[in-house]
């Protein structure tokens, strides 16, 4: 079943040993990019937990920043107009630059987080489609006393010989907007050495986003069908 699955978050996180927040290197690659034009971010900020880049917003709740911290490099899209092979592009190219600039030689792990959002085609409430058509509940909830405001499922997925990876997904109906069904993937990678290249961190992002659209979208359309009277 096609869906026209809405994503409101990419967020990624390069775990790397212990340094001291240095904003130096960050403030180098800043100033590199403005040189060449060729900017992802406008601003630059020194924190207490390390050096940022951003971009400004106006919309509430969204985001567009790289933060360096003391053990990770994290780079969050929420509300943005990226896609997420301009995310995961804007991650590998920015990553090559601070981490050369660094003493960051190994990432230990990369954690990736996707958000999407869709509407059932056969409900118009996503209570209802989690209820009803996914968990297959009906007068089960009665014992509480009380209808949940919110229903969802969460399934944890292995690492695998073949499949190194994991997967945490969440299927829960969406608090701001009843229509959406809120889906969420949270990914984690095997280590990265940085003299052998930073391409995986690109190929896990897309591979994270993939297991979202594809294997869970499929997942949730078996569910999505007219309830018999």
């Amino acid at each position: 079943m096609h869906y026209a699955p809405r994503t409101i978050a990419f967020v990624t996180e390069l775990l790397h040993p212990p340094l001291h927040p240095d904003p130096a290197p960050v403030q180098r690659v800043h100033n590199q990019l403005f040189q060449t034009g060729n900017s992802p971010y406008q601003g630059f900020l020194v924190t207490p937990q390390g050096a940022a880049l951003s971009n400004p917003s106006v919309r509430p709740g969204a985001a567009s920043m790289a933060a360096f911290l003391s053990d990770r490099f994290q780079f969050r899209e929420e509300f943005s107009s990226l896609t997420v092979e301009e995310f995961a592009q804007r991650v590998r190219f920015v990553s090559e630059l601070v981490a050369a600039q660094t003493a960051v030689q190994v990432f230990t792990a990369q954690h990736v987080t996707i958000r999407t959002l869709l509407n059932p085609r056969h409900f118009k409430d996503s209570r209802t489609f989690l209820k009803q058509g996914l968990l297959g509940l009906e007068g089960e909830t009665d014992d509480f006393g009380r209808e949940p405001l919110l229903f969802g499922l969460r399934m944890v997925f292995p690492a695998l010989p073949s499949s190194p990876q994991t997967y945490s997904l969440r299927i829960e109906s969406y608090h701001a907007d009843t229509r959406d069904v809120f889906i969420e993937n949270q990914a984690s990678f095997a280590p990265i050495l940085v003299a052998r290249g930073m391409a995986p961190i690109e190929r896990n992002i897309l591979d994270a986003y993939s297991f979202l659209v594809e294997r869970a979208l499929r997942f949730v359309s078996r569910f999505d069908a007219r309830l018999e009277a």
